[in-house]
């Protein structure tokens, strides 16, 4: 140490040295934990909130920071002297917000909200590939509508169209064949048009098996396997019940 000293070396124990050790390490700490703050992305949460409420809640939620969701479906409305298009809540009652669940005060204290969907007063996580196929449906602007929750049925991936890689139920109904995409938090599912060619192969099952069992197999059907697969599909598989 005396041998340091002597050639004008610094050492731990020079007050500069310290305070520039210090203050490195207050800043890098720091900028650490704003760093994963920022990279916080919390889960999906359903969030119950009063009838008619939705488009409120959601907004008031958004201005605090938050970010959500609030599937709609458009409908055109006639009255006897004009023609008004609306949107309608997918999920009348609820919508979706990514949330703290440890710190979920200020999302029950928004007006409209009623509660955080969960078990007792333990807040539940939706499955974030649920809200994934949901916001696909959006995006695409194809027609959705609400529909009875279904568990189990003829399901099928779809491999062409705006809904591609998709896994649902498929129902046929007088408008079209339908893909029944669901929230199993929830119980509730949503129905979404789609044209027979994007049709893959029909299996009955539950839909979350179904595509666990495509995505451990080969990707995407070829043309030629999806076109096999649906000849021998004939209205009456794919009925609604």
């Amino acid at each position: 140490m005396g041998e340091e000293a002597e050639n004008g070396m610094r050492t731990n124990t020079d007050p500069e040295a310290q305070a520039e050790n210090l203050t490195f390490t207050a800043v890098a700490c720091s900028g650490e934990r704003e760093m994963g703050v920022r990279s916080q992305q919390w889960p999906w949460f359903a969030i119950l909130v009063r009838t008619n409420s939705e488009k409120t809640a959601n907004l008031l939620l958004e201005n605090s920071g938050y970010e959500c969701f609030l599937p709609a479906s458009k409908s055109i409305r006639r009255w006897s002297d004009r023609t008004k298009a609306i949107e309608m809540p997918l999920f009348p009652g609820y919508l979706f917000c990514r949330m703290n669940p440890h710190n979920r005060l200020t999302v029950l204290m928004t007006p409209g909200v009623m509660q955080i969907v969960g078990v007792s007063e333990t807040p539940i996580p939706v499955e974030e590939e649920e809200i994934e196929a949901i916001q696909q449906v959006q995006k695409s602007g194809l027609p959705a509508m609400p529909w009875p929750y279904m568990q189990i049925g003829n399901v099928a991936q779809i491999v062409d169209g705006p809904l591609r890689g998709l896994t649902g139920i498929i129902v046929k109904i007088k408008s079209g064949i339908n893909v029944v995409l669901s929230v199993s938090l929830l119980q509730r599912s949503v129905a979404v048009e789609v044209q027979r060619n994007w049709i893959g192969e029909v299996q009955t099952g539950k839909p979350a098996e179904i595509s666990a069992r495509h995505r451990r197999q080969s990707p995407l059907l070829t043309n030629a396997v999806r076109l096999d697969a649906m000849a021998g599909v004939s209205d009456e598989t794919i009925q609604a019940d």
